[in-house]
């Protein structure tokens, strides 16, 4: 079985690495699977605690695409964490592909 995945990579403001994944783990990954988005992976990155990754799992790419406006467009998320989040991104980028789900299952942090 495969799925659509998508990689989000952040490059974070200054000294910002850890109130973002604070602001992750205790806000924005709730209300994903709220939402019905399956997050695989998220955290800081290795080698620079101001760089970030984001790592989601879905159905399919229409899938992808409506669980994303149903979390993006909530009220949850715009009064919730929307604001601390975009300011401490300087810039980002997105990849999105599909992957067998033993592949996705070797990658998965325990997000539940």
């Amino acid at each position: 079985m495969k799925r659509v995945v998508e990689i989000l990579t952040y490059v974070l403001k200054q000294n910002a690495g850890v109130d973002f994944h604070s602001i992750m783990q205790d806000v924005s990954v709730p209300l994903h699977l709220k939402s019905g988005i399956d997050v695989v992976a998220y955290g800081n990155s290795l080698h620079d605690v101001d760089c970030y990754y984001l790592i989601r799992a879905y159905e399919s790419e229409s899938d992808r695409q409506f669980t994303q406006e149903k979390l993006y467009e909530s009220v949850a998320w715009k009064q919730g964490p929307r604001v601390g989040i975009i300011e401490r991104i300087e810039h980002s980028t997105r990849v999105v592909l599909v992957l067998t789900h033993e592949t996705i299952e070797s990658m998965r942090h325990d997000t539940q």
